[in-house]
């Protein structure tokens, strides 16, 4: 039984709900962050964070910095291209926009190849892109949150190894780690970035990165320094090394709060095979995706195989708006985030099931999700056999 103090589950695609060993670790008395203690910490959670990411290949390089997701982008776009060179972003929703813009920012040539909102690009024109240019990176939205589509890795990662084999294979996994299976070295990634608030189940504050080796490759053969101070891996790499190395460093003064916080998180992720933690991420997944079938409304991603398992995109009965819908949910104790992709924001609600919400079924907030819904739209007067979603 949580000791928290009593709130409306929160059922976005993050921040999520909290564990309460991870909200006490949040609480850690001050200490310094070079001290031997705090060292230790840090050390510590570099490397489980390379368990997580299953990578045992000891070039491979984690960052831990201050700061949210999006600082993931500036450390790719600032340290592993630069100025006038070729990307290709596979668009899956708001989300590659935003990276395409980072990209833009450093004066990289940022190639977007766009699907139909709900699905993603397919191997073959991807596959097409990448032979009519010299691309120096691919990036993919594992999960976009602005529409729940889940993006294929394995396959697609195979794809660019084959046909482009010196382009870097980038993965936004923001709201992915943690809840999607991610194998770092079997699947042949080059960088996987996320942060704490999604699937980690810490608190935001934290921007994650795991590169490969030949990542680090392509930084050290750089013609150019970084594009960034902040977020220049030349600045935060022996920090990094020389925490995992239990040595104290100093570059950027870190927060040993959620330090704390995501060894914690990390400690009970890693005390469970990460398979069963997929599975119960699958599972809870699929419930409540049945539950939305159900009630006769669709998924911004109609096609099973396109659909994320820690979070639930859904298309409202016509005439209705999440403003209308959302307070609903509320007055029954629950959160659900109202629409985020520009062109269809007021024609749909998304619901976050993942971390302690799937892996403490006891919680039942997944089922409270399902409940909330039903009840909600209800209460608006909605009818599964007049409805036509949008």
């Amino acid at each position: 039984m949580s000791k928290q103090e009593s709130h409306p589950t929160l059922l976005i695609p993050g921040p999520i709900e909290f564990d309460d060993a991870v909200l006490q670790s949040m609480s850690h008395y001050s200490q310094s962050h070079v001290g031997e203690p705090f060292v230790r910490t840090f050390g510590e959670t570099l490397t489980m964070l390379r368990k997580l990411f299953q990578t045992t290949s000891p070039a491979s390089q984690p960052f831990v910095i201050s700061g949210s997701g999006t600082l993931g982008w500036d450390l790719v776009a600032a340290n592993l291209v630069e100025r006038g060179e070729d990307v290709l972003v596979l668009h899956t929703g708001y989300f590659a926009d935003s990276f395409a813009d980072c990209f833009t920012t450093y004066g990289v040539n940022a190639t977007q190849l766009k699907a139909p909102i709900g699905s993603r690009p397919q191997l073959p024109e991807i596959e097409k892109a990448l032979k009519e240019k010299d691309y120096k990176l691919i990036t993919v939205t594992h999960v976009d949150t602005s529409t729940g589509v889940l993006s294929e890795i394995k396959t697609l990662s195979e794809m660019v190894h084959r046909v482009s084999p010196d382009t870097l294979v980038v993965v936004d996994g923001v709201c992915s780690v943690g809840s999607e299976e991610i194998r770092f070295d079997d699947w042949d990634l080059d960088v996987v970035l996320t942060a704490s608030q999604k699937g980690l189940g810490c608190p935001a504050g934290l921007s994650i990165t795991m590169c490969s080796g030949r990542a680090m490759d392509r930084f050290n053969s750089r013609h150019t320094p970084p594009a960034s101070y902040f977020a220049s891996m030349k600045n935060w790499r022996p920090i990094m090394q020389n925490y995992e190395a239990k040595k104290p460093s100093y570059f950027g003064t870190p927060s040993p709060q959620l330090i704390h916080a995501l060894h914690t998180s990390l400690t009970q992720i890693l005390a469970l095979p990460l398979d069963t933690r997929f599975a119960a991420h699958r599972a809870a997944s699929q419930r409540f995706k049945a539950a939305v079938a159900d009630l006769g409304l669709r998924q911004l991603a109609s096609n099973p195989a396109d659909q994320a398992n820690g979070m639930t995109a859904l298309y409202l009965p016509d005439g209705l708006t999440p403003p209308e819908l959302l307070p609903k949910l509320l007055s029954r104790g629950v959160i659900f985030a109202g629409g985020l992709h520009r062109e269809i924001a007021a024609k749909y609600v998304r619901c976050g099931h993942m971390g302690v919400s799937v892996m403490e079924p006891e919680r039942k907030d997944v089922e409270k999700a399902i409940e909330a819904l039903r009840e909600g739209l209800r209460e608006v007067g909605y009818q599964k056999e007049k409805a036509s979603a949008a």
